[in-house]
């Protein structure tokens, strides 16, 4: 479409409307995620170059990008057979000035550029042996040129050449009615945030004008970036809010028998007293207990906060209410030391069953807690399987949510009559993520760690100290402490520069062996980790070398000494978990990460994980470092890939979207629908609707 005489298209309007998009190349766009015009231009460009300023020959006296003009002269294609690399060489002339062009794998240039025809180019300059050099710039016949004198949009890879994208971007921009455009957000929500309407803000974003701030624009600061970022938070904020409505408009058939003096019951059944923020924790579970509508609240504290006890407690309200609960972990070894932590906590007072692939009796346990003869059921995703009924379960708790999807959650949950839901993570969330992963969950946080817990002494060292370490570790081990080792690798592999248990592990082994070295991970049966894992707990063994298989629920207060080996291959909450094991008791206790060859990102993850042992600060550090494209996916399948939006970026967003969605909800829950729908046609969240 090459004039506004052209057909109108919308954001609804399929590919195939745009000149030069068949069938053929629609299906291989479509593979590419897009499929229509709206998503399209919900590509936005990665960043803009400044192609404004065409400047003189003479004028190159620093690095850095320029557009310049002249012609061209003496190209020729050179290969280079070691590195399987082609140039082609040549000059800029322009007057009695010069400049020296290289291109790289683009051998066609050298025939199809003309002598006698004036260029536009744009590129770096860098300065090479004592000559400037313009390396890999764009080219453009000067009577011809589109991108010069303006700011040019460039695009990321998707599927498709940046010419093609070019194109078809340029054909959507010129067939869309921008003031026509449907603009789903209500003239009053964008007047209160100050945003324009859907169709100009995509106009601009794909055009920039004369007069367009390139910083902001390359920041995506502009009021138009935030226009789209807010619809795709907004898209995602009313689903969030509308599914948690749906839970608050439901009635759960169960009851719970929860007077005073049943906490006051539940607290003098432990061993120690809660902390304030254990017991502000608890009053929240309690009365989300109470209500008349099922319970979706997140637990979420750091590391030795004392998660699990709240949750013991909770669940101990529900056996003594005559219902059943259930709390699932995601590994074996976490599962039977929260079996064995419950019953530690609670007593004798509720029958127990204990539920894994390996647990004993599982056929027996299944029938004791179908019958109702069981209060209270922990296990792993053995748990879900079909076999396994329930009697009357009220409560279901999930402890490290992130290691499981939405529909294992749904799964158990469905075992029962809308029970109620209470998810625990002992990896601290930043709050951005926390409004998204689990936006329609209530949160406690768990800000207090219980007296007692030792302060954690971290020191980051290079391999070359390693030496250093393991001898005054030896002297440690002389006192009477106890050490983890942990090892990022089962097996030895020459590709990958790193520790593993089958190599370096088996040389500690010799190393430490008067101190009964032990090996623990995944490979292991349960009976052989259950028998190692008393082993060092009882302090028969003194060192446990093991994968990140014990980075959550393993708890040996005697245990003061954590030696991370390779602690470039783990990322920042890994690296926190991991410390988390030690400072468990009264003993002094040390953390020492001993690193390899560091990237940038590596040191400065390491730096963070020197400097604070705040798991809530580490997380938002990790965010920052990783960005959240990595952080979401370590957190909950199921959610939307954004096209614009950016978790840290907009952060404020967020929260004036759900602030907004949740206004609406309740207000207008019709309108909301309609909202969220007509948002998910045309930005990212469409791809939420679609399993929500």
């Amino acid at each position: 479409m090459s004039s506004r005489d052209a057909v109108r298209l919308s954001c609804e309007s399929p590919l195939t409307a745009l000149k030069g998009i068949g069938p053929v190349r629609a299906e291989r766009m479509e593979s590419a995620g897009f499929h229509n015009v709206g998503e399209l231009l919900h590509l936005l460009p990665i960043r803009y170059e400044d192609r404004r300023r065409v400047s003189r020959l003479e004028d190159v006296r620093e690095e850095g990008q320029y557009t310049l003009t002249g012609w061209l002269e003496d190209l020729r294609p050179l290969r280079i057979s070691r590195r399987r690399l082609t140039l082609v060489r040549g000059r800029l002339v322009s007057g009695e000035q010069s400049l020296r062009v290289v291109w790289f794998n683009r051998p066609y240039l050298s025939s199809q550029v003309e002598s006698k025809v004036e260029y536009v180019l744009h590129g770096a300059v860098r300065r090479r042996a004592d000559r400037w050099e313009l390396v890999n710039p764009s080219v453009e016949p000067v009577e011809r040129a589109r991108l010069a004198g303006r700011v040019v949009p460039i695009y990321p890879s998707a599927g498709l050449t940046p010419a093609e994208l070019r194109r078809f971007i340029s054909s959507a921009i010129d067939g869309l009615d921008s003031e026509q455009t449907a603009e789903p957000i209500p003239f009053g929500l964008r007047e209160r945030h100050g945003l324009p309407c859907l169709g100009p803000a995509l106009e601009y974003l794909h055009r920039p004008p004369p007069e367009a701030d390139v910083d902001a624009l390359n920041a995506h600061s502009t009021a138009q970036h935030r226009r789209l970022a807010y619809g795709e938070m907004l898209c995602l904020q009313l689903q969030l809010a509308l599914r948690r409505r749906r839970v608050l408009q439901s009635r759960k058939t169960h009851r719970y028998d929860l007077g005073p003096e049943l906490q006051d019951m539940l607290e003098s059944r432990l061993p120690f007293t809660l902390t304030d923020a254990q017991r502000r924790s608890l009053d929240e579970i309690l009365r989300d207990l109470d209500a008349p509508y099922p319970m979706m609240r997140l637990l979420q504290g750091d590391v030795g906060c004392g998660k699990t006890a709240v949750a013991a407690l909770a669940l101990a309200a529900a056996a003594e209410s005559g219902l059943q609960g259930a709390l699932m972990a995601p590994t074996e070894i976490l599962a039977e030391q929260h079996y064995d932590g419950v019953r530690r906590l609670l007593g004798e007072r509720y029958p127990i069953v204990l539920l894994t692939s390996s647990a004993a009796s599982r056929s027996e346990s299944r029938r004791r807690l179908e019958s109702g003869k069981v209060s209270l059921a922990i296990g792993t995703h053995a748990l879900i399987q079909e076999q396994v009924r329930f009697s009357r379960l009220g409560l279901v708790v999930i402890d490290e949510q992130h290691r499981f999807g939405v529909e294992q959650r749904r799964r158990l949950q469905l075992k029962g009559d809308h029970p109620d839901l209470l998810v625990m993570t002992a990896t601290p969330i930043p709050r951005s993520l926390t409004l998204t992963v689990y936006g329609d969950l209530s949160l406690s946080v768990i800000d207090e760690l219980p007296p007692g817990r030792s302060a954690v002494a971290t020191r980051v060292v290079p391999r070359e100290q390693r030496e250093e370490i393991y001898v005054w570790l030896e002297k440690e081990l002389a006192t009477g402490a106890s050490a983890y080792i942990v090892l990022p690798f089962i097996d030895e592999s020459p590709a990958v520069d790193a520790e593993s248990i089958s190599g370096f592990g088996r040389e500690l082994q010799i190393r430490f062996e008067r101190y009964r070295p032990l090996i623990l991970h995944g490979r292991a049966s349960s009976d052989e980790r259950a028998a190692t894992m008393t082993a060092f707990s009882s302090g028969d063994a003194k060192v446990l070398l093991a994968t990140t298989l014990i980075e959550v629920g393993v708890d040996v207060p005697d245990a003061s000494i954590m030696i991370i080996e390779s602690a470039e291959r783990f990322g920042l909450a890994q690296l926190h978990q991991l410390r988390g094991r030690v400072g468990r008791g009264q003993k002094r206790s040390d953390c020492v990460a001993i690193h390899g060859e560091l990237a940038a990102e590596g040191r400065q993850r390491l730096d963070v994980f020197a400097g604070s042992s705040d798991g809530f600060r580490i997380a938002e550090a990790d965010l920052e470092i990783r960005g959240p494209g990595d952080v979401l996916g370590t957190l909950q399948a199921g959610l939307p890939a954004f096209r614009v939006a950016d978790l840290v970026r907009d952060r404020a967003l967020i929260e004036k979207a759900r602030v907004d969605a949740r206004e609406m909800v309740e207000s207008d829950e019709a309108q909301a629908r309609r909202l969220a729908f007509a948002l998910g046609a045309t930005t990212a969240g469409s791809d939420f609707l679609a399993g929500a």
